[in-house]
């Protein structure tokens, strides 16, 4: 598949065509219930601030009602640092990551949440995949028979046993979203990174067929691709979003959207969009380069009225 082909199948990822697809909106009168409540199980000992960016991120997006579940040593400091979040502590690996034994306790609070992110500033491999895995296998598809559970985000270290045991996320078909890289792409389908670049589109497609999720390929041009097939393609953003910590204020965008009712497809698109624009709007007016991944939130809800504004 050559890349003029990719590019005619592809739609570009355009603000016109986010205002023909409008996120929902709370009525005036609606709570912080309303809005949706965002579970997001992150961070480890040595990297506590994806689990930071993440939560903020998905506040910024608009969620009604956040929750942090980290390992429990960072718990305390997470608490301080954002204010608005409970944050939970649980059992820690000697890596300093959450416990794999954590997934019974982390059912029963993810069953209460719209909108589970999984992920960020998870260090431990073994333990995230086997977490990961477990939590997906406990808690019932949207479309269940016992009324449903939440919809997900995985990303980073949640995505690492996904292309060894596709099972756990294929049984929440359609109600996953995962956002890798082109490195963990090439993990997924067990190829090299080079492969992945020569044709991003082709990879992005096998993986979301292969897990039945929408698949969120980051990069100078991100791809947004659904099981089905259908792609979207976001070539706006800035190479400053290149930074440490980009990645984690993405997945919870889209967290956060998510929560507010947005479809999957939606959800993927919009937080897109939304963290190009953060960029954008950074680098005029700080410039291309040195903008901090946590600067990018602040620019959220900003870009979002400014799409409501100008329809």
């Amino acid at each position: 598949m050559n890349s003029a082909v990719n590019s005619a199948e592809e739609i570009p990822v355009t603000a016109e065509l986010l205002r023909s697809m409008p996120l929902p909106q709370p009525d005036d009168d609606g709570d912080k219930e309303t809005r949706g409540r965002v579970l997001v199980v992150a961070g480890s000992v040595p990297v506590p601030g994806g689990a930071l960016l993440a939560g903020i991120g998905a506040l910024r997006a608009g969620a009604g009602k956040l929750q942090i579940a980290t390992a429990a040593s960072i718990a305390p400091h997470l608490g301080l640092a954002l204010p608005e979040a409970l944050v939970a502590g649980l059992p820690e690996t000697a890596e300093g990551g959450i416990a794999a034994e954590s997934a019974e306790a982390l059912a029963q609070r993810a069953s209460r949440c719209d909108t589970v992110l999984i992920g960020p500033g998870m260090m431990d491999e073994a333990a995230v995949a086997e977490l990961t895995a477990d939590l997906l296998m406990r808690l019932e598809p949207v479309d269940g028979p016992a009324g449903g559970g939440p919809r997900f985000v995985l990303d980073a270290g949640a995505l690492a046993g996904l292309g060894r045991d596709p099972g756990p996320v294929r049984r929440h078909a359609g109600h996953v979203v995962i956002t890798p890289h082109a490195g963990e792409m090439a993990a997924l389908l067990g190829c090299s990174r080079e492969q992945v670049e020569a044709d991003p589109l082709a990879a992005a497609r096998q993986v979301a067929v292969q897990l039945k999720a929408v698949v969120v390929l980051k990069g100078s041009c991100t791809r947004i691709v659904m099981p089905e097939g259908r792609a979207w393609a976001y070539r706006g953003g800035t190479v400053g979003l290149a930074t440490s910590g980009s990645g984690d204020t993405l997945a919870g965008i889209v967290a956060g959207l998510l929560a507010r009712g947005a479809s999957p497809e939606q959800a993927a698109i919009w937080g897109v969009y939304l963290h190009g624009e953060a960029g954008n709007r950074l680098s005029r007016r700080i410039g291309p380069l040195g903008f901090l991944a946590r600067e990018l939130l602040a620019e959220i809800p900003a870009a979002m009225a400014a799409l409501a504004e100008n329809g």
